[in-house]
């Protein structure tokens, strides 16, 4: 029997008082709770070069909550506070494979407020979620179905910086599964004028959510600047005013890259994408914000994770691949190619239009890459020396 898809479904949800209050509490105790076993795996092993793993921190637990000033620990239920723990071994996981950086401790204002119950710590009968401790269901928004007869395996709780409160349901979704294969490929050109340019000749438009509330955005953080520091109501109000702009810039951003990386997906056998390092592009101060904005490597992450669900091939162009100025008819690779050139003729006669033209150069070197396994680099220099691309051209533009 084939295993399916495990996916999450986000909805949004109205918790009482009684039930805000509950899950606060235990947003602090597993904030606590990692914490104080990060410092003592880190500690351990400064002092005493001594490994400390998961099994370690959760007798810990059992002794720190046996202790009169940690005895608050026993109000909340246990289940996320050893979720707490597996989340920070998976971290020391990630950090020990060089995969990630150190652990960082967790911030009571900046860090991000979650708890994650198990199977053993909620009841999920007739579409009504109860999480332990609690004597209500929540009162959750059903904004899509979950998969027909669907158990779901954890359940996370959290509540954004904009106060909103959402329940993340993880299920088995049989619906997610290899599509059907086709012959069709598609190269995409990522830019700032237009948001994606297709190797087919579609340009699809840049919504550039951020500019469209920056003035409101300016606004909000104006009035934020000019309350007294310390915590006070008015300042707390207006820190959630700033924060549920961002959260609508973020919200409206997800959600048209969700739509765009599920069509070109279903739509296409491969998708050919430059291997953009979007870290070294926001050191150009003067386009950081539309860079970040145009959420360049979020599309790529959604494009990956739904090519693994329906059985389809991503494939990332190596950055330095001269894609706008390499003549996609005769292979001329141009002398020089300004930002601000956006069509240019070539010397057999071919105008192009600079991203289309990347686009089809990027899907052909994709398709080279998928058919011998090659690495895509220059494979030509210009008389002055190598060409530059597309991230060199960025960082320099003024």
């Amino acid at each position: 029997m084939a295993t399916h898809v495990k996916r999450a479904f986000k909805y949004r949800f109205y918790p009482t008082d009684a039930q805000a209050a509950e899950l606060s509490r235990t947003f602090g105790c597993v904030r606590k709770v990692y914490n104080m076993a990060l410092a003592a795996r880190t500690e351990a092993w400064t002092l005493r070069r001594e490994r400390v793993n998961y099994n370690d921190t959760s007798a810990m637990l059992t002794v720190w909550k046996k202790t009169d000033e940690l005895a608050y620990l026993n109000e909340v239920s246990s289940v996320p506070l050893q979720q707490a723990l597996r989340h920070l071994q998976a971290a020391f996981t990630g950090f020990f494979a060089k995969r990630a950086r150190y652990p960082r401790f967790k911030s009571r204002k900046k860090s991000r407020r979650s708890a994650e119950y198990t199977t053993s710590a909620f009841r999920f009968q007739d579409g009504r979620l109860t999480l332990a401790k609690m004597a209500e269901s929540l009162d959750i928004v059903w904004s899509r179905p979950l998969p027909e007869g669907a158990q779901p395996s954890t359940v996370t709780v959290s509540q954004d910086s904009a106060g909103r409160w959402f329940v993340s349901i993880l299920v088995e979704d049989p619906a997610v599964g290899p599509l059907p294969v086709n012959g069709d490929a598609v190269g995409v050109d990522a830019g700032l004028d237009h948001l994606l340019t297709l190797s087919t000749g579609e340009k699809i438009t840049n919504p550039r959510h951020e500019r469209r509330e920056r003035e409101r955005l300016a606004r909000a953080q104006r009035e934020l600047a000019r309350k007294a520091p310390g915590g006070g109501a008015n300042r707390r109000k207006a820190r959630r005013k700033v924060a549920r702009i961002h959260a609508r810039i973020a919200d409206r951003r997800r959600d048209a890259l969700h739509k765009i990386s599920t069509r070109l997906v279903r739509e296409n056998q491969v998708v050919v994408i430059e291997d953009l390092t979007v870290r070294n592009l926001l050191k150009n101060g003067r386009m950081a914000r539309a860079i970040s904005d145009a959420a360049w490597s979020q599309f790529r992450s959604m494009l990956e994770y739904k090519a693994r669900w329906y059985g389809r091939e991503v494939i990332a162009v190596d950055c330095w691949f001269p894609s706008s100025k390499l003549c996609s008819v005769c292979g001329a690779l141009a002398e020089k190619m300004p930002l601000h050139v956006r069509a240019w003729t070539c010397g057999c006669g071919t105008t192009h239009d600079r991203d289309v033209n990347a686009a089809c150069n990027i899907l052909a070197a994709g398709l080279a890459v998928s058919a011998c396994g090659a690495g895509v680099r220059p494979q030509r220099r210009t008389p002055g020396g190598q060409s530059a691309t597309k991230q060199e051209t960025l960082r320099r533009e003024p």
